[in-house]
């Protein structure tokens, strides 16, 4: 088993009556729940014994599996009315930790904890590995085009299976088991394609008519697939930085996914060597870092303050903001592996208009090399994989 850096959060929020631990199929839930609650009994709702007992009789399955540590109910999404009864037993009983819920359909299962066990639960996500995570567990090389390319899905490092045959099995399987839940059977293969030009437009603007009008289905569907990728944890949306300086700004979120290597699959990027003479490698360095900010976030238990900036005209951007407060950090990506003097025309012009310190400001390379400039910090891919750390650190007054 790899070290996971929420580990320590998921023991806080144990003090909590119920944890809810949220994400992606194969992000390593079930093996970080087992690990860190060893004592806790392991029921898993996807196998069908188990899961018609938890629906036809669940006061009586929460009766049976009774224990003195507590309950860990795997894939919980097979099953969300329990959470009337676990909300029962949790106001009765007030047992911090005892009941460990997992799920992979966040669509499924938000709703059912939200409502029943507001105030009672502490909600996770587990994301796959962040930049971190695979450098602590000696996983990566020094190649950044195989760091994107392999992706962070602990399977692939765990049973060293090629990516190339890990993804696209991983595809089809989310489409038939989640997807096949909630869409016409008829538009599966519609919906592969959409989620491929969804890959193919990372880092761009979203523009929903255009990508709707491309697959041949309607906007309001386009919508409603964006919604399916985005509550199952493959594609998220950075929204645009509310501060307008006066200035007319873009409305439109970005479109991003969470795992890199998923995204190569679908852009039938089929080896790093491949990557690196593709027009998407810097579109995806930057999903990359944007991805593993979300990811350091998220293993805090923070709600993750990410956003970009570009003025109406498109003529000004930075690439992201990480908003804390009475204090916003600018950050540019650049997939080079050496710094330009125009890459800091972005945070030159932001910093003037915000009046901005430009010590707050970091240019990201693909290198690792760090430098200290009049403009701003430069550092490499590998140190920004700790610079939430730092920065809420700084917050706090705490000297990394």
């Amino acid at each position: 088993m790899f070290t996971r850096a929420l580990t320590e959060t998921l023991q806080r929020y144990a003090k909590f009556p119920v944890v809810a631990l949220l994400g992606p199929r194969q992000s390593g839930k079930t093996t970080l729940v087992q690990s860190t609650f060893p004592n806790h009994k392991f029921l898993s709702l996807d196998n069908e014994v188990t899961q018609a007992f938890a629906l036809e009789d669940p006061e009586g399955f929460l009766l049976t599996n009774e224990n003195e540590h507590g309950l860990i109910l795997d894939e919980f999404q097979y099953a969300p009315k329990l959470t009337t009864y676990i909300k029962l037993d949790a106001d009765k009983k007030k047992r911090p930790g005892y009941f460990i819920l997992t799920g992979s359909q966040n669509f499924l299962v938000n709703k059912a904890i939200t409502e029943s066990l507001a105030g009672r639960v502490g909600i996770l996500n587990l994301l796959p590995l962040s930049n971190k995570e695979i450098l602590e567990n000696k996983l990566a090389s020094e190649s950044i085009s195989e760091v994107i390319f392999n992706g962070g899905y602990p399977r692939i490092y765990a049973e060293k299976i090629l990516p190339t045959e890990f993804y696209p099995s991983y595809i089809l399987s989310y489409i038939q088991r989640d997807v096949g839940q909630l869409i016409n059977p008829k538009n599966m293969t519609i919906f592969h394609r959409f989620v491929q030009l969804c890959a193919g437009r990372i880092g761009q603007l979203c523009n929903v008519s255009a990508l709707a009008a491309e697959t041949g289905i309607s906007a309001p569907t386009a919508k409603e697939w964006l919604s399916i990728l985005e509550a199952s944890y493959i594609l998220f949306f950075l929204e645009p930085h509310f501060q307008n300086f006066n200035k007319r700004l873009v409305k439109t979120p970005k479109l991003y996914f969470f795992d890199t290597g998923l995204a190569c699959s679908l852009l039938r990027i089929d080896s790093p060597g491949a990557l690196s003479n593709s027009h998407f490698q810097g579109s995806l360095f930057e999903s990359l870092i944007i991805a593993d900010f979300y990811k350091q976030y998220c293993n805090q238990g923070s709600r993750p303050s990410i956003y970009f900036w570009r003025d109406n005209g498109g003529a000004h951007e930075i690439d992201c903001i990480l908003d804390h407060g009475t204090k916003s950090y600018p950050v540019e990506i650049k997939a080079g592996k050496s710094v330009a003097s125009d890459s800091f025309r972005g945070l030159d012009y932001w910093n003037e208009l915000a009046g901005a310190d430009p010590h707050d400001s970091y240019l990201i390379y693909a290198n690792e090399e760090k430098q200290l400039r009049k403009q701003g910090n430069v550092i490499g891919w590998k140190d920004s994989s700790s610079l939430i750390n730092i920065i809420i650190g700084e917050k706090k007054g705490v000297v990394e």
